[in-house]
């Protein structure tokens, strides 16, 4: 099943793990949603920038420092997510209680990883 996917921190530099995860999520089917700071595209798909709105989404992978995801605290708790993965170095203990108080589940954990299992 399809898991409409916002992946906050897209870069259009394939080193970097938003961008590799990008591409896995598209190769598992996954409608994916690259959002970031900069114009570009990744996988074919246009980084959105700001905070659009959006509808349905299940999951945040999330690809950001947590002094810079304080920016989006509101924005994520508003789009009303199933669950936010905490990529490694992404770990915020405050966002992480947000998102609990707000019935979304957390997971401290790595998208490709949990691709890779079949976790995801």
């Amino acid at each position: 099943m399809s898991k409409k996917t916002l992946v906050i921190g897209a870069s259009t530099n394939p080193e970097r793990y938003s961008y590799k995860a990008i591409h896995k999520l598209i190769a598992h089917k996954h409608e994916t949603i690259p959002l970031g700071i900069k114009n570009g595209k990744v996988a074919n798909l246009d980084i959105l920038k700001g905070f659009p709105e959006i509808k349905n989404v299940h999951t945040i992978a999330l690809y950001i420092n947590p002094d810079i995801q304080e920016q989006y605290y509101d924005y994520i708790i508003k789009l009303k997510p199933k669950r936010i993965i905490f990529n490694p170095g992404t770990e915020n203990s405050y966002l992480e209680k947000l998102a609990k108080a707000n019935n979304i589940e957390v997971i401290e954990g790595c998208t490709l990883v949990l691709l890779a299992s079949n976790s995801y």
